[in-house]
């Protein structure tokens, strides 16, 4: 889908942030294929997929799912809804965080670039070309001596 039109919602609350992002399973809860991206490996993923564990197809779960899928629809709807939004708000949480520390590597970044920057303009402007140049000059008249 495009993200960066209208299914810029959808993607965002995917987790997309990157493009080609491939994602598989259930809807309800797609998981980020980090597999190869040539044809051969994406083929060999595809031909993986089908249904898979989910309270649809409680019959495909292991014993450890079945049992979080029974105490999930245990609780009532209010309780899950409380969960849900619990966890993804911790991880918006941790996005920010990342964006914000993210954020600052990029001003550090920048601000060590333009001293560098400006370190390398002071000691070519202090003679280093015209040092260069003399050193060249006397070595090679000296050579011809």
């Amino acid at each position: 889908m495009d993200c960066t039109a209208g299914g810029k919602d959808l993607c965002s609350a995917h987790g997309v942030r990157g493009y080609p992002s491939i994602k598989s399973g259930d809807p309800a809860d797609l998981q980020d294929y980090n597999g190869g991206r040539t044809f051969d490996d994406i083929k060999k993923h595809a031909e993986t997929l089908g249904p898979s564990c989910s309270p649809a197809n409680i019959d495909l779960c292991d014993d450890a799912k079945k049992a979080e899928i029974a105490k999930f629809t245990a609780m009532s709807a209010d309780a899950r809804a409380a969960f849900i939004k619990e966890n993804e708000d911790a991880m918006a949480k941790l996005e920010k965080d990342f964006e914000a520390f993210v954020e600052g590597l990029n001003k550090q970044y920048k601000a060590e670039t333009e001293k560098k920057d400006q370190g390398v303009k002071d000691i070519k402007e202090s003679g280093l070309g015209l040092m260069k140049s003399v050193h060249k000059f006397e070595t090679a008249k000296k050579a011809e001596l």
